[in-house]
């Protein structure tokens, strides 16, 4: 009973330290996101005021963080959390039919 419990917790543990790892690492990317293109920009107006080439990197890097606050926030862990649990059944169906 103790042993069943223990894993429990630090199956509970685990998960827990892996969001918390993908909630700093989102946090992380936003932070230099929300330093580094204002920076590019003031840099992009002083140096070349009529070719403004920082939307490109805001572009491309908003996106990827779009992507990142999707797979952190959004859809992706309760589709994988739920697809796991139905493949892990599906298996012990298998396995008790055999």
């Amino acid at each position: 009973m103790e042993t069943t419990s223990f894993n429990k917790e630090a199956s509970a543990y685990e998960k827990a330290s892996r969001r918390v790892k993908e909630l700093k690492g989102f946090y992380g990317n936003l932070t230099f996101y929300c330093l580094i293109i204002p920076f590019l920009a003031v840099l992009n107006l002083l140096t070349s005021p009529g070719h403004l080439w920082f939307f490109w990197p805001m572009l491309g890097w908003g996106i990827g963080l779009a992507v990142h606050a999707i797979n952190v926030f959004g859809i992706g862990k309760e589709w994988e959390e739920k697809k796991i649990r139905q493949l892990m059944e599906e298996e012990r169906r298998k396995t008790k039919t055999l």
